[in-house]
């Protein structure tokens, strides 16, 4: 397994030390660079040409094929606060009206600009849809956004489009009145057929770019609760699967994904928390993009008018054809 060590500081960047293993030999740099860095190509590329990336303390080129043993440091620079840009990039919109906007992300779209994400996210599309209307409570970086879902995790995410409309649908969020529920595939088979994960999260104590359940109350981490509910079984290539209902009654990063890998259930296809070592995954590459979750139910009420409002939205077709593989009598 890759080792991966990271420091950080308050005055300098972050940097990510990883040493190379037998999987990744032969690697272009820039590829392997934007595996383990979870970039775009472009976005490691860029940190390549600018310095930022050495190979036994020193710089090397991107088409440099990293070899056993390797020591590959990444120095990620603090992100400077700019404005995000609008693009026109397409947006599958469910509901819109002067106060807020329902959107159905794709899988691989990141919600706002970040360090090695810097355009191409759903504020810069939301930006070119929306123009000035968004609300300003997130700032240059985040206008409009209320919560967020992972890049690789598709499905429904309100945004704001005024500041009133946002401190309402805050409040909501913080007081548990929005209601999440997500379409999840996980390996293994649960042997109850409900239950919830009750377990605080936060920052990796070791790796800074994952989550975990922190039980040391000195490590700040959050409460975090998981309420899950079976709804199919099934079994493929020598594994077996499980398909769940899951409620978010908080919203913490990586939530989903962090708590049912904490009881041995890790998501179809996340490499991060232990779900991508299936045949079944192998065998059908084409068909995974990121872990299997969708978040494909939304209902929280107006901040304007107080009516409920419900949402729902498929999973994308990628998800679908898994679905229909792994739990054909449903």
């Amino acid at each position: 397994m890759m080792r991966a060590e990271w420091n950080e500081n308050d005055s300098e960047a972050a940097v990510q030390s990883l040493s190379v293993e037998e999987a990744d030999v032969g690697k272009r740099l820039d590829q392997f660079v934007a595996e383990q860095g979870e970039l775009t190509r472009s976005a490691a590329t860029r940190l390549i040409e600018d310095g930022n990336v050495t190979v036994g303390g020193k710089e090397s080129a991107k088409n440099y094929r990293v070899r056993m043993g390797d020591s590959v440091e990444i120095r990620f620079p603090e992100p400077t606060p700019c404005e995000a840009v609008p693009q026109n990039i397409p947006l599958d919109i469910v509901y819109e009206d002067d106060d807020l906007i329902v959107v159905n992300k794709p899988c691989g779209m990141v919600v706002h600009p970040a360090a090695g994400n810097p355009d191409g996210t759903l504020v810069n599309a939301l930006l070119y849809h929306c123009g000035k209307s968004l609300s300003g409570v997130g700032g240059v970086i985040r206008p409009g956004i209320v919560h967020r879902i992972d890049k690789d995790t598709s499905g429904l995410l309100v945004v704001a489009k005024n500041d009133e409309a946002h401190v309402g649908l805050a409040a909501q969020l913080k007081g548990h009145h929005i209601n999440r529920i997500y379409t999840a595939i996980a390996i293994g088979n649960f042997r109850e057929e409900s239950g919830t994960v009750d377990a605080p999260i936060g920052r990796h104590p070791v790796d800074r770019k994952k989550m975990a359940v922190i039980r040391n109350a000195e490590l700040n981490a959050r409460e975090a609760v998981t309420h899950w509910r079976v709804l199919g079984r099934g079994e493929a290539d020598g594994s077996q699967f499980t398909l769940l209902r899951c409620e978010l009654e908080t919203g913490r990063t990586h939530q989903i994904r962090v708590h049912l890998s904490s009881i041995g259930h890790p998501l179809l296809g996340d490499p991060v928390y232990g779900g991508d070592h299936t045949k079944f995954e192998a065998r059908h590459k084409k068909l995974m993009q990121g872990q299997c979750l969708h978040a494909g139910e939304l209902s929280f009420r107006h901040p304007r008018t107080g009516k409920m409002l419900c949402f729902q939205a498929p999973p994308p077709q990628n998800l679908q054809a898994i679905l229909a593989l792994l739990f054909r009598e449903m």
